[in-house]
C-alpha cells in the first residue's frame, strides 16, 4: 500500500486489454493524492493484459491471480491483500473524472455509520444519462426486485439533477463503484463467491444492513460506466445469474418464514417473465429463468442460517412493485 493511504482503488481486470487502455488511463490521472492508490487486480487473463499493464502502466500496482476467480472471488482475495481503511470496487469499464473520489471519501469519513456508499453512475455513451448499473442509487422493491433512482428494468432516465439534493440513504451500491469501509466488508463476510457475478453486491449491502450500517449515494461524486463489458443486457447466461441469484439473496437475507412467503410469490412473478419471453420467442432467455429456479432449489442448501431481523422491508424502495409501476402505472418512475 502507498506510504499514508487510507483508500485503495481496486480494478477487477479479465481479459480487458482493450478496457485497460481506454479507461485506465483517467483513473490514473484523476485519483492522485498521498491518501490513495489504484490497484489492478488480473483474474488470471489469457489475452496481453498483463503485458499492457506492465509496459504501459509501470506505476501501477498489479495484483496477479492464476485464475478467474469471478467478480466475488477476484474481489475478495484483492481485498485480503490490502490493508486501507477503505476500499473503491471499480469496473475496469469506468471513466472518472477529476476528483471523482473525494467527496465520497469525505463523507465515509464524516459518516461513521455508513458502511457503503456509491457515487452518481451515468452511461459513458450518453453522458447526460444515468447507467443501468446504479444510476442515482440501488433500491429494492416489495418482491425484492432491484431497480435504482434513475432506473426502472430497461426505462432510464435523464440525469436533470433531479438527484443531486445531497446524499441519501438506498438498498444498494452498485458493484461498478463501491466504496465500503474494508473492515466492514470483512465483517459481512466478503462477497458471496457461490454467486460468481451479478448481485452479489447487493447481497453483500443487505449484510451490511443487518450489521447495522447505512448505505448511501453521494451525487456530489459521479462516474460514467460503458456497462455490458462482461455480458450484455438480454444475453442469457446474465438472465440466469440475475434471476437465480436474486432469489438466493432472498433466500438467505430474510427470516426463514418470511423468506419462505416471498420466495412463493417470486416464483409466480418470474412465471410471468418466463412466459413474457415465450411470447417474444426468445427461448433461450426463457429457459435461463428455468435453469435458475432449478438451481436455485440446489444451492439454496448451502444456505441454513437465516436472519432474524426482515430488514428488507423496511430499506428505501420496498414500499413499490416495480412490475407495476413499469409496466401497469401511468407513473413509470
Amino acid at each position: 500500500m502507498a506510504l499514508g493511504a487510507i483508500l485503495s482503488v481496486i480494478i477487477l481486470n479479465w481479459n480487458g486489454e482493450k478496457l485497460l487502455r481506454e479507461f485506465l488511463p483517467s483513473v490514473i490521472a484523476n485519483t492522485q493524492g498521498p491518501e490513495v492508490e489504484v490497484i489492478v487486480a488480473d483474474n488470471g487473463s489469457t489475452d496481453r493484459s498483463m503485458e499492457v499493464l506492465c509496459k504501459e502502466f509501470p506505476n501501477v500496482k498489479i495484483l496477479a491471480f492464476d485464475e478467474n476467480l469471478g467478480f466475488s472471488g477476484g474481489y475478495n482475495r484483492a481485498i485480503a491483500e490490502v490493508d486501507s481503511e477503505f476500499v473503491v470496487l471499480l469496473n475496469s469499464d469506468v471513466e472518472t473524472p477529476p476528483g471523482w473520489w473525494q467527496p465520497l471519501l469525505e463523507f465515509m469519513n464524516s459518516h461513521p455509520e455508513v458502511g457503503a456508499c456509491q457515487p452518481k453512475i451515468l452511461s459513458y455513451l450518453r453522458k447526460d444519462m444515468f447507467e443501468y448499473a446504479g444510476a442515482a442509487g440501488g433500491l429494492l422493491d416489495k418482491y425484492g426486485y432491484p431497480f435504482c433512482r434513475g432506473r426502472l428494468f430497461d426505462k432510464i432516465e435523464y440525469d436533470l439533477c433531479q438527484y443531486d439534493d445531497g446524499p441519501a440513504d438506498i438498498a444498494w451500491a452498485s458493484g461498478a463503484a463501491l466504496m465500503v469501509r474494508r473492515e466492514v466488508f470483512v465483517d459481512a463476510g466478503g462477497l458471496d463467491e457461490l454467486f460468481f457475478a451479478h448481485m452479489e453486491e447487493i447481497d453483500l449491502c443487505c449484510r451490511i444492513h443487518n450489521l447495522g450500517y447505512r448505505v448511501c449515494v453521494v451525487p456530489e461524486s459521479k462516474v460514467y460506466h460503458l456497462g455490458g463489458a462482461s455480458l450484455a443486457q438480454g444475453n442469457p447466461k446474465k438472465t440466469y445469474l440475475n434471476f437465480r441469484n436474486n432469489l438466493l439473496l432472498l433466500h438467505k437475507n430474510l427470516p426463514e418464514k418470511k423468506g419462505k412467503k416471498l420466495l412463493f410469490k417470486r416464483r409466480l412473478m418470474d412465471t410471468l417473465a418466463f412466459f413474457m419471453y415465450v411470447v417474444k420467442l426468445d427461448f433461450p432467455n426463457a429457459k435461463a429463468i428455468l435453469d435458475a429456479h432449478s438451481d436455485f432449489k440446489k444451492m439454496r442448501r448451502n444456505y441454513m442460517t437465516f436472519p432474524t431481523t426482515d430488514i428488507l422491508s423496511t430499506l428505501p424502495g420496498a414500499d413499490r412493485c416495480i412490475v407495476f409501476d413499469r409496466y401497469l402505472s401511468k407513473s413509470k418512475f
